[in-house]
């Protein structure tokens, strides 16, 4: 029987119903901007499965399979802590920062938030896990899976291309108690001949947002029910997840009508607009205080908890101030 506890469920702007618990497994998708690459080389391939390795350290998530294609990936993931917002939040919003500096760009990197669907692992993980691994065959890119480089399936197959913050041995364990015999028959599980409709577990979503059995969609839907929804949603977890740091600052630039370019120019003038969006950038993503840092021209992370905490305290007492703030939050969340 699965357990769900500290349960946090977040309405998707009306779109969907997004369910956070400790030990939830998820499939997440999340796509370039107007379908455009989002890793032009395999630097940028490197560098994104370096923050994966960094948030598996940090927050403990479990990743069992990736694959990364040219203009979006997939990824298999378990949330110990039940935090996949602040978790996704802080890999794509970091590696967005990254894939704009080196590629003297600005604005969206991906195309919206992030698709995230709850899993039922007990019955679909493996299934799951074959979809993901066969991504390049069905887009023609190889003819096995095994040829594709950017996958973890070739970490399946030879323990020396193994990355160690993935979860194989949860998997190969499923498949046979040697080494040897376990790889052999994952390997055949993949490769396995099935028509791709009967291959692709995404066809049995139920409500956009959640894959399982009839048991696991009906413990959902009775959580959803008994629960009191509105009140187990704070309205920073409901406007934190769509924040991007790029718009979060042109609204700022908007409210004290400035530049952008002067918010982000250490030393600028507008000391206190660019203040303000340093707070906001702060307060309102799941950013390392390094990666604003590097947003407003490079300051030290500790001038970041610095001026969030002296706008904190001055907003306290200087109305216009405070004023202006709220003007920020509200005009960008309308």
């Amino acid at each position: 029987m699965t357990k769900f506890y500290s349960l946090i469920i977040l309405l998707d702007m009306g779109r969907m119903i997004r369910i956070e618990y400790p030990g939830a497994l998820y499939h997440i998708t999340s796509r370039g901007n107007e379908r455009k690459n989002i890793f032009m080389d395999n630097s940028d391939r490197l560098k994104f499965l370096k923050y994966l390795e960094d948030y598996h350290e940090r927050y403990g998530i479990l990743i069992y399979c990736y694959v990364l294609m040219d203009n979006h990936y997939h990824l298999v993931l378990e949330t110990p802590q039940g935090n996949l917002q602040k978790v996704m939040h802080g890999i794509n919003g970091g590696y967005t920062i990254y894939f704009n500096r080196r590629h003297k760009r600005a604005g969206h990197l991906f195309q919206g938030r992030y698709k995230g669907i709850l899993v039922d692992k007990e019955n679909y993980l493996l299934e799951l896990s074959r979809y993901v691994h066969l991504n390049p065959v069905r887009a023609r890119i190889v003819k096995h899976p095994e040829e594709y480089e950017w996958s973890s399936f070739t970490g399946y197959l030879d323990q020396r291309k193994r990355l160690k913050w993935i979860q194989y041995s949860s998997i190969l364990s499923i498949f046979g108690q040697d080494e040897t015999t376990a790889t052999q028959n994952y390997y055949e599980f993949v490769k396995k001949e099935t028509p791709w409709s009967e291959c692709n577990p995404l066809e049995n979503l139920y409500g956009k947002a959640i894959l399982g059995d009839k048991v696991f969609v009906n413990q959902i839907k009775t959580l959803l029910q008994d629960l009191p929804i509105s009140g187990e949603i704070t309205e920073r977890n409901s406007f934190i997840e769509y924040i991007n740091p790029d718009d979060l600052i042109n609204a700022v630039a908007q409210e004290f009508r400035v530049s952008e370019g002067e918010l982000r120019k250490k030393g600028g003038k507008n000391n206190t607009a660019r203040k303000v969006a340093i707070y906001l950038v702060h307060k309102y993503t799941s950013l390392k205080n390094e990666e604003i840092g590097s947003i407003f021209g490079n300051v030290h992370y500790s001038t970041i908890s610095k001026t969030s905490i002296s706008i904190d305290e001055e907003m306290a007492h200087n109305e216009e101030l405070a004023r202006l703030v709220k003007g920020v939050i509200s005009n960008f969340k309308t």
